[in-house]
């Protein structure tokens, strides 16, 4: 039975990972090894930056609503709570783009907000 050789392969997965690693500073660029390490850490960084990005732009939306809430005499926890009870259900990226956007249409729902609570 003939030997099989895993030449082909090898040089495959070793150029994936290069090519991953195209710009890296140093031997990280160049190195198997250390090319390696650097494009498992960078897909680490990678997946946790997914995470963080979604929870950066939240917290920005409730900082434009916050304030825009604060013009109009309210705060945002009850402007929230008043939406929700007004059965309105605008996610807070919307509320902050008509925050910014549109001022009418936010203070007309910040009165919508206020009239569900009483």
């Amino acid at each position: 039975m003939a030997r099989i050789k895993g030449a082909m392969m090898t040089r495959k997965r070793r150029n994936k990972v290069l090519k991953l690693a195209k710009g890296y500073f140093g031997g990280k660029s160049k190195l198997f090894k250390t090319a390696k390490q650097a494009v498992m850490k960078s897909g680490q960084y990678a997946y946790i930056g997914r995470k963080q990005k979604k929870r950066n732009f939240r917290q920005l939306w409730i900082t434009r609503i916050s304030a825009a809430c604060k013009m109009n005499g309210t705060n945002y926890s009850t402007f929230m709570n008043g939406l929700k009870k007004a059965g309105v259900t605008l996610n807070r990226k919307m509320l902050s783009e008509i925050a910014i956007k549109d001022e009418k249409a936010f203070a007309s729902l910040v009165e919508t907000a206020k009239a569900a609570l009483k």
